[in-house]
């Protein structure tokens, strides 16, 4: 057992501790005993309030942009849960569809790797020191790719191609696949983040658009094994929808750290590239091309890439 394993079962049993400890709180035993509207009610208040304080004080330290960019970086983490809602209608599609579906969310990432975060990032960082940006942003493309590989060996997980069959039998087998699609939504939601970081709104927003259409293929596949397993339907779908929101924890660091240290900027463009293709080469290609039925992604692929590189046109 590696120290990161154990330190993940470390983490498990203190949050299970404070779960177990919070239910047997007064508070919530009250909360608990109300009717269940008047439950919701009071959870949705509560959530509200938090969220107004939260995001007040992010316009307050950081300003508008900010705001702005944590908020797209929350909606795509959300697409996950839009992409598990066929799991309430199947429980099986059609293996041409889901690898359309993957090629196509492959062609998006790239498009929007080269046009919303290297070209950018070139063009920042010859701002920044003339005539090396291509240097800069090739550095940080390099540390990216580093840091998913290093997170690929240390934290316990199987890759797409591992589960290409959605009926399913072993459940430890889909829960690893779950904290790989979380792992890989970290420094999604960090380049929505870093985009939105240069003042560009229409580079932020192409981004944001891009991997919240990425996200929603990584959904279905999250939410199809678990209700193959007998999970609830609703319950799969929560499940989805919460390996997407650690997105917008890669977006807040993103963001505030290129505003506050404007010279990190085109590294962290470049770190989430490397991090991006890292994840399109291999994880979601190789997918694709598991079971030799290959040519609908390849069309896929470069549907979703043409779809890409003309948003990103009309929104120039």
């Amino acid at each position: 057992m590696t120290i990161t394993t154990r330190t993940l079962s470390k983490l498990q049993s203190y949050f299970e501790i404070k779960v177990e400890q919070i239910k047997d709180s007064e508070n919530y035993q009250k909360l608990h005993a109300l009717p269940l509207l008047k439950r919701w009610a009071t959870l949705a208040g509560l959530f509200l309030l938090s969220q107004l304080v939260f995001f007040g004080l992010l316009y307050l330290f950081f300003g508008k942009v900010v705001v702005i960019g944590f908020l797209a970086s929350i909606l795509a983490g959300l697409a996950t849960g839009v992409g598990a809602l066929p799991a309430l209608f199947f429980k099986v599609i059609s293996r041409n569809l889901f690898n359309s579906m993957l090629g196509a969310a492959a062609g998006v990432m790239l498009a929007a790797t080269a046009f919303s975060l290297l070209m950018p990032g070139m063009t920042y960082g010859n701002l920044i020191w003339p005539g090396k940006g291509i240097y800069i942003v090739s550095l940080g493309m390099v540390v990216g790719a580093a840091f998913l590989h290093y997170a690929d060996r240390q934290l316990p997980h199987v890759h797409f191609d591992s589960i290409s069959d959605v009926q399913l039998s072993s459940l430890k087998k889909v829960w690893l696949f779950i904290i790989a699609i979380t792992i890989h939504n970290f420094p999604e939601g960090m380049s929505v983040g870093v985009s939105f970081g240069t003042g560009d709104m229409k580079n932020g927003l192409v981004l944001a658009i891009a991997i919240a259409l990425q996200n929603i293929p990584e959904g279905l596949a999250v939410a199809l094994p678990l209700v193959g397993l007998g999970y609830n339907k609703w319950k799969a779908i929560g499940i989805a929808t919460l390996t997407g929101l650690v997105e917008p924890v890669g977006g807040l660091l993103g963001i505030t750290m290129v505003t506050v240290f404007e010279p990190v900027l085109p590294i962290a463009m470049g770190f989430a590239a490397g991090a991006m293709l890292f994840v399109i080469s291999e994880e979601i290609i190789p997918e694709t091309h598991s079971k030799g039925r290959s040519r609908y992604a390849t069309f896929a692929l470069m549907g979703g890439f043409i779809i890409m590189m003309i948003l990103d046109n009309l929104l120039s």
